[in-house]
């Protein structure tokens, strides 16, 4: 049994470079002894033939996880369309997939939604999640607590079945479902606020260019004890279940 990471994106060098680590392995750490498994990681940058496994091939013995990234949805760039394709194709399989921001936008584009500009703008920072309905990838989880999260864009219309199962002040559709096997979360269950700080940090003159108080931001950045159990629930509740 493995969890394929399709990696989307870079940390931020800053962060990077603090951290030694990039988005597979902050997934890899927050998930810990959740998952005592293989793990693969497959940069779907530069895909080449043969690189991804058929979906219908690995079910019961694969699982994916897409990661956030710097880039947008809307640049429609071909590795993204061949990823949205491969999508529709994990999601015929019944295959367990989680995405993560860019990955969240990535799955809500591929399945019938629509990704644009955030219209309540950029969301970044340790912010209040609020539970709108029970799922698996929340379970023993409150119904108010903090997230990490950093975007400007927004899945702005949910694909066709899905269910929105909680929400920020900023973000309508923080955590959707598409069927029984797919999840997609805005926020990022594997940052901690460490992290976060560094992308407030990274992105200081940009944030307080579009208006917003990026030393309150900073200020009001705390742990968020919950964050990370987003993860470790989806290898639990849907994966290991899935095997």
């Amino acid at each position: 049994m493995r969890i394929i990471v399709l990696r989307t994106g870079d940390a931020i060098p800053s962060v990077a470079e603090k951290t030694g680590q990039q988005f597979f392995d902050f997934i890899t750490t927050t998930a810990g002894d959740s998952w005592p498994y293989d793990w693969e990681c497959i940069d779907v940058r530069s895909l080449q033939a043969g690189d991804l496994p058929a979906p219908s091939q690995v079910k019961g013995e694969a699982a994916f996880i897409i990661t956030g990234s710097a880039f947008s949805v809307t640049e429609r760039a071909p590795w993204m369309l061949q990823v949205e394709d491969y999508i529709r194709r994990i999601a015929d399989a019944e295959v367990p997939l989680l995405g993560i921001c860019f990955g969240h936008q990535l799955i809500g584009q591929a399945l019938g939604g629509e990704v644009a500009k955030n219209p309540n703008g950029r969301e970044i920072g340790t912010v209040r999640l609020e539970v709108s309905k029970d799922d698996p990838l929340l379970a023993g989880q409150p119904r108010v607590f903090d997230v990490q999260t950093t975007h400007s864009d927004s899945v702005v219309r949910l694909p066709p079945g899905a269910v929105v199962h909680a929400s920020t002040a900023l973000e309508p559709n923080t955590i959707f479902s598409v069927g029984p096997h797919i999840r997609g979360v805005q926020h990022h269950p594997e940052m901690n606020d460490a992290i976060i700080r560094g992308y407030v940090e990274a992105r200081f003159d940009i944030i307080k260019g579009e208006g917003l108080d990026p030393e309150a931001i900073l200020g009001a950045i705390r742990p968020a004890p919950e964050n990370g159990q987003t993860l470790r629930n989806f290898v639990r509740n849907f994966v290991l279940r899935a095997s």
